[in-house]
């Protein structure tokens, strides 16, 4: 069936974030600073965590890769969300529809992965920090984002290909900004059971394991957080943790309330508005929540705009 939607070519119509046919210039700026912040933020992130000498540890090899996911994450919809609130009802081709979906589930696994990660770089800090440097090993940071790469990728193929082999019809009118999964399964006109079925198992596997490993990982903490009796200890502790807390809260809660229910509950303006908390709005805070409280990262900033600026003083 995906062979055929190939040779009759189906064609999509993106209705974009607000229905009807009125342009939104004010909506327009404020996304397109939105994206241009992610993108500086983000950009910015990668290239302190490469270039400084001082972020070497496995938390920053893990936010620099994070910060790569989010720039790209947003990049596979904000541009098609920019040009849709100037241009409404944009048209978009099969393979461009599916190529999006593809990329956008691929990082959105990823980033749900390398939270995990991370969780468990900050369990092992916490409970077992004269053991960290034995447990958190380049080789073992390095198989940890090697297999969310991986896992992510291998999830979307499997789910875009389920979908692009359903029926549908042509044109199609997609009230979304991009195409995701949960709108083209609505859209479908044959049967959707089966790829419903294997996409709710197999999704719920990839999707709740690194939300499990994320509340095993805060579980060790809370328990070795309460053995600690100095108050200041405590403290320091959950302020390790509390940016990445938000972080996961924000993701997770958005992304289980769109993805984990049957298409017959599908709302186009729920799914719209949780869609830019998970793809907009949380890869662009997540630099700024892990740097705004962290010496480290703010000290790095710091040496980098000196160094730039040495030039000009000379």
């Amino acid at each position: 069936m995906a062979l055929a939607n190939l040779t009759t070519a189906p064609e999509f119509l993106l209705l974009g974030l607000v229905d009807g046919t009125d342009i939104h210039p004010l909506l327009f700026l404020l996304f397109l600073g939105v994206y241009l912040l992610n993108a500086l933020g983000n950009l910015a992130m990668v290239v302190v965590v490469r270039s400084d000498g001082a972020l070497r540890s496995p938390m920053y090899y893990f936010l620099g890769h994070l910060s790569l996911v989010d720039v790209c994450f947003t990049t596979v919809t904000v541009p098609r969300l920019l040009a849709g609130l100037l241009h409404p009802r944009q048209a978009v081709s099969f393979q461009g529809c599916f190529s999006q979906m593809y990329f956008f589930v691929a990082l959105g696994i990823t980033e749900s992965y390398l939270l995990a990660a991370m969780s468990y770089d900050r369990a092992v800090a916490i409970c077992r920090p004269l053991h960290y440097c034995a447990v958190m090993t380049p080789r073992r940071c390095a198989a940890l984002v090697t297999t969310s790469w991986a896992v992510a990728h291998l999830h979307s193929l499997l789910h875009t290909l389920l979908i692009s082999a359903l029926s549908y019809p042509c044109p199609a009118p997609v009230r979304h900004f991009f195409c995701d999964m949960t709108v083209m399964l609505s859209l479908a006109t044959s049967n959707t059971a089966t790829a419903e079925a294997a996409i709710f198992s197999e999704g719920l596997a990839v999707v709740l394991t690194p939300l499990l490993l994320v509340s095993l990982s805060y579980a060790r903490i809370l328990v070795a957080v309460l053995g600690v009796r100095a108050a200041g200890g405590r403290r320091r502790a959950f302020a390790t943790c509390g940016a990445h807390l938000v972080v996961v809260s924000l993701f997770f809660g958005s992304v289980l309330s769109v993805y984990f229910r049957p298409s017959s509950a599908y709302s186009a303006l729920y799914d719209r508005l949780a869609s830019v908390v998970y793809a907009v709005l949380t890869p662009t805070l997540n630099p700024f929540i892990y740097s705004l409280r962290n010496k480290e990262v703010k000290g790095a900033l710091k040496r980098g705009l000196r160094w730039r600026a040495a030039p000009q003083e000379v």
